[in-house]
């Protein structure tokens, strides 16, 4: 059963409208819950504090790592909505394509955020620009902040120093949630869609499907548009019969 109007199957965004009117380069959005607030932090509070801190008035360069669902997305882009100042969010899935010109438009930004650099590494001309926008925030004290799925020493640079660059950074591994800190989320992630999600039907959820919360965000946008429909409560059999057991 839905506890207000908010969303509509997990596809609200947030246009790059965030911090004094500046727009996000290339026209990429931000997911509209992707917030401090909407992240259940579990043993990863203090990477969450010292990402608040940057975007409040802090300068450096941080890299974040961790396995595909562990909320990295999730915290670069509250990074940018909270950035005081102009911000610049940068999917590499979406944009590695353009190749070193996906960083043009970013380097006066006083927050520049690199979903999934790892994407990247190997690519010379790729690492060259990379470089070339680490000095520039060095220079004018603003912050660099990335994701990938493994630390800077481990991957394989064309560009050692670029790779030297940040391995000496602040390197931080976002840590998994326990059970707890899962249900937590994920009736947290419930409630931002606006559906009322009762314990016993998200402990099913956990039990019965992948764990990570890109899936199970997608699960949600998808009880979200049957229970808009049908106006009924989020019982597990009504679950059930949206989504089939696996």
């Amino acid at each position: 059963m839905r506890g207000d109007s908010c969303g509509s199957a997990g596809n609200n965004w947030l246009r790059t409208e965030i911090t004094a009117m500046d727009q996000l380069p290339l026209g990429v959005r931000l997911r509209e819950r992707a917030t401090f607030t909407a992240f259940v932090a579990g043993a990863n509070v203090q990477v969450v504090q010292r990402l608040e801190a940057l975007a409040a008035a802090g300068a450096g360069v941080i890299w974040l790592w961790g396995a595909t669902g562990s909320g990295r997305s999730h915290l670069l882009q509250a990074l940018c909505a909270a950035a005081t100042g102009r911000a610049a969010f940068l999917p590499i899935k979406e944009l590695r394509t353009l190749g070193p010109a996906l960083f043009e438009g970013s380097e006066h930004a006083r927050v520049v955020c690199v979903d999934d650099l790892d994407l990247l590494i190997g690519d010379g001309a790729a690492e060259r620009a990379l470089f070339a926008l680490y000095r520039g925030v060095e220079e004018r004290g603003a912050v660099l902040a990335v994701t990938a799925a493994a630390p800077p020493t481990a991957q394989s640079w064309a560009l050692a120093d670029i790779g030297s660059r940040f391995g000496a950074s602040e390197v931080f591994q976002l840590r998994a949630l326990d059970a707890v800190g899962e249900l937590a989320a994920l009736k947290l992630r419930a409630a931002a869609r606006g559906l009322d999600l009762p314990e016993e039907t998200a402990t099913y959820l956990l039990r019965r499907f992948p764990r990570d919360m890109a899936t199970l965000g997608r699960l949600l946008d998808e009880i979200d548009v049957a229970s808009l429909a049908a106006q009924r409560r989020l019982t597990v059999p009504f679950v059930r019969g949206i989504l089939g057991d696996p």
